[in-house]
């Protein structure tokens, strides 16, 4: 949608952030690791001092957390660990494995080509690195990293609230006994999936019956998201209130249909300080238009700069000739070949459990013949 742009800020805790949008810079705090550290245990020593046959006085030992006070002099050796504190005047670590030790003193047994072993300070980042820019996608090694940094929490967009609801009489929820024209009510469960992956939180309002004062209370119920959603009744039917309980809460259509298959229902508008786009209720239909028009929105109010990135692949199988209106296929892409399912019906959910992608058609797109290549956009 025109206009749309990030949410304000808030900040979350370390364990919160995967799906979060930066919404500042996250900076370094301090050096990782914060002084040169031993990657093997063994001695820190000088490397002037490890031919072979040296024999080292051991001064003292350099746990982690617990560093040697003092300096390594030439002839000296102190006893470290990994992770430990390397002592001042030492440039190398030799391997326990590389030395025989009797009593408090240690002889150097394999030769020591050159200084190794030790981790110098700030090796990964440095007190004042950017960790992570703004508007950043945070996942789930992030929290690792600004801990590491010393950083307790971070600035993030404020995740979009989504309200969806479903519209229909014949819709029944998993495990009832269906009666005669009544179906099973499953859109929401993949959309609500979707719109959460998308960095959103996503709340299911249920199901409103086939009437105007029903279909109102949801959109009351939604006042205070910042997207809503409503499933199906958006046609021209008798039993299609959608539309007019919107208008009656107070919402503006700012279009009524869009020029693409599946989902030419597909409508926007607006009401309160919530933007509404209204869905079809054939599952293909409500997946596919959810993730090419809600997608973009949710990214965009979370603090992403996203748009849709149309990838390319070549095909697998023919594809016949499109006609007036731009079409999104169900599809399988795998290492940039690919080929679209063979039943693209919008009443069908089965296609999209192998579907990975919807591969996009022009409008009056002609034929092609395997090996043309085709625009498509992942849907996982």
């Amino acid at each position: 949608m025109d206009g749309a742009a990030p949410l304000g800020w808030e900040e979350a805790a370390l364990g919160d952030l995967v799906g979060r949008v930066a919404a500042e810079n996250v900076v370094a705090q301090m050096t990782q690791p914060p002084f040169a550290a031993s990657a093997m245990d063994g001695y820190a020593v000088r490397f002037s001092d490890v031919k072979i046959g040296a024999a080292l006085s051991v001064i003292g030992e350099a746990p982690a957390g617990a560093p040697f006070g003092g300096k390594i002099s030439a002839g000296e050796a102190v006893r470290i660990f990994t992770g430990g504190s390397v002592p001042a005047g030492a440039d190398h670590v030799i391997i326990q494995e590389e030395v025989t030790r009797n009593g408090d003193v240690v002889t150097v047994n394999d030769a020591q080509e050159t200084p190794r072993n030790i981790r110098p300070a700030g090796i990964d980042f440095k007190s004042g690195d950017v960790l992570a820019e703004k508007s950043t996608h945070l996942h789930e090694i992030h929290g690792s990293i600004f801990a590491a940094a010393n950083i307790a929490s971070v600035s993030v967009h404020r995740r979009p609230k989504v309200a969806v609801f479903s519209n229909g009489d014949e819709l029944k929820e998993p495990g009832s006994t269906l009666k005669p024209g009544e179906i099973i009510n499953s859109n929401h469960y993949a959309l609500c999936a979707m719109i959460r992956r998308w960095g959103a939180e996503a709340v299911y309002l249920g199901c409103a019956s086939d009437n105007e004062s029903d279909i109102l209370d949801c959109f009351k119920r939604s006042a205070d998201a910042d997207i809503i959603i409503p499933v199906g009744g958006a046609s021209v039917g008798d039993y299609d209130f959608v539309k007019s309980a919107f208008a009656k809460a107070g919402g503006e259509i700012r279009f009524s249909k869009v020029a693409v298959r599946p989902g030419k229902p597909t409508w926007c508008g607006a009401v309160g300080n919530s933007r509404a786009i209204g869905l079809p209720g054939n599952p293909a239909s409500a997946i596919v238009t959810a993730a090419l028009f809600v997608q973009p929105l949710v990214r965009r109010l979370a603090g992403e700069v996203w748009s849709a990135p149309f990838l390319k692949a070549r095909l697998t199988a023919p594809l016949g000739a499109n006609g007036g209106r731009e079409a999104y296929l169900r599809a399988q892409e795998n290492d940039g070949a690919i080929a679209p399912v063979a039943n693209q019906d919008s009443s069908l959910l089965l296609p999209f459990g192998s579907a990975n992608a919807l591969l996009r058609r022009p409008v009056n797109a002609p034929a092609l013949d395997v090996g043309d290549e085709v625009e498509f956009v992942r849907l996982r």
